[in-house]
This record gives structure tokens, sequence and C-alpha cells, in this order.
């Protein structure tokens, strides 16, 4: 199975790619070609952000794949995500337009609330067609139930922080219950990041030997394992890179199946530790790791 064909059904009868591109901390000069050797590598879904300060550099590299007729727009799935700053009703769609202008597209195809506030502003938007779907990310069970209790239109995704030392399993079940598809963000572990978190930071999951005896038995480097282990569980996973071999190396994950044993040991090498841990935010009412 090629990365274009994996896929999952959202509640409103959308597909969602399970593997996807992420472009966080993606710079300028970089990025497009990361877009580019995607597309190239099968890769159908690219998550951004308007924070990401990079959304008119993805977009060029998207018109260009487009052009070329290397794909058509209806075979992407193109993801942002409203930031924290334009929450009131009267700006969000404003900052969807300023997205759209950038990616120079006339729709998404799901767009998200960066971080747990409004949500039935973003309603409108898909009345009026400028968003095939609408999600949320960084929500929390009692956050997601409280949307819930208000929402006219069900979030079809929720994207979080997951990877097998935050495996989150009363929240994967919760949205599993809801019809709510999960994207993971961070499913490598952030191998890049140059900063600790905290002295119980695992430092890098890529090389921990549960991973790496899984990858060694099945042929496979660490990062496909961490990926399979994410798509196998019908949850979509948008690991960032920059580098075109990795790229295409992060597509290699349809020709294998982790087996039973193997999900379960990942699953028990679960910390409970979390790369975005955001505590410039951790006294907002909102923050959302208090209650996972």
């Amino acid at each position: 199975m090629a990365a274009a064909s994996a896929t999952r059904l959202l509640n409103n009868g959308c597909r969602i790619p399970l593997l996807g591109l992420g472009t966080w901390k993606s710079d300028p000069g970089v990025v497009g070609k990361a877009v580019s050797a995607a597309i190239d590598a099968g890769y159908r879904h690219i998550d951004g952000a308007y924070s990401y300060m990079n959304e008119a550099e993805v977009g060029a590299a998207v018109k260009k794949k487009v052009e070329e007729g290397v794909v058509t727009r209806e075979d992407l799935f193109i993801v942002s995500k409203l930031w924290c700053t334009f929450h009131a009703p009267e700006d969000v769609k404003p900052s969807l337009m300023q997205t759209l202008t950038a990616l120079q597209l006339t729709y998404l195809d799901l767009y998200l609330i960066h971080f747990p506030v409004g949500f039935q502003a973003m309603e409108v938007l898909v009345d009026e067609g400028l968003v095939k779907s609408i999600g949320v990310s960084n929500f929390n069970i009692s956050q997601l139930e409280r949307l819930l209790s208000v929402a006219r239109i069900i979030p079809a995704v929720n994207q979080v922080e997951l990877h097998p030392y935050l495996t989150q399993p009363e929240l994967v079940e919760f949205c599993a219950s809801r019809d709510i598809a999960l994207t993971a963000f961070s499913p490598l572990g952030s191998p890049g990041r140059t900063v600790l978190n905290d002295s119980a930071d695992p430092k890098d999951l890529l090389k921990d030997p549960v991973v790496e005896v899984i990858a060694k038995n099945h042929r496979k480097s660490s990062a496909q394992v961490l990926l399979r282990f994410h798509v196998q569980r019908n949850i979509a996973t948008i690991p960032k890179s920059v580098t075109p071999a990795r790229i295409q190396e992060n597509a290699e994950i349809f020709d294998f199946e982790l087996m039973d044993e193997d999900l379960q040991s990942l699953l028990t090498i679960n910390k409970n530790w979390r790369v975005c841990q955001l505590t410039m935010l951790q006294d907002h009412q909102f923050y959302p790791f208090n209650d996972s």
C-alpha cells in the first residue's frame, strides 16, 4: 500500500491520509523543498499552521507540483490552524483568508483550533465552503466533552502529541468512542530538539532498546517502526523532516506490519512524558495538560 492510498474515514465522510508531512520548525528556504520531496515520495497530507510562519513557501511548493501535473489539488489534504490571538468570532474568517492567500488556495481540507478555546465561529467556515473539515489540537477529554456539548459540527480531528513515551490511552479511547480521528504530532519524540525539557527527559525515543529490537526484527529503521505504530492503529501521523532521504524513508511504512506483541511492547514503555509541555501557559484556565 502506498502512502497516498492509506487513509482514514472522518466522521463527515472525508478521508485523511494516515501519513503527512509536518512543517513545524521547518525554516524558510528549506520547507518548500521538503514539501516538494514529500509530494514526490507519495505524501498527500501536508500539515501547517499560521504560527509556523512558512505557509507562503508551503503554498508555492504545492502550487508548483500541481502545475507540473504531479498531483491535483483534490489529491491533497492541506491542514492549517487558527492561532490563539484570532479566537474572537470576527477574527476567525479573516485569519483563515490570510492563510488561504498565503497558501494560494481556495479552501482547506482541515482547519484546526491550535489550542483549546472558541469553536463555533469555525462552523461557519464549513457552511461557506472555505474548509471541508474542522477540528481541534491539544484538547484533553474534559475540553472535548465541553465542546461536544455545544458544537453543531462534531470536530473531525484532534491533533495531539502521541508516541510510545506518551501513549494517552484514555484520550485515544475517548476519541474513538466519539468518532473523532487523531493525528499524532512529534511521533518520533522530537529527536531534533536541542534543549531538554527537564531532568526526566528520556532524550531519544529512537534509541530506546525496545524500539531498536523491533526495528531490527522487521529490518526497518526505528523511525519507521514509530510511524507504523500509529498508522497501524488508524492514527494519522505527521513527522517533520526537511531531508529528502528521510522523507522518503518515512513513507516506506506500508509494506510491513507490527505484530500484536510489538504493539504491546511499545505501549508498555509509556512514561507520560511530553515534548510539547507549553509551560508558559500552565497557569491559563484552559491549559490542556493538567487533565489529560
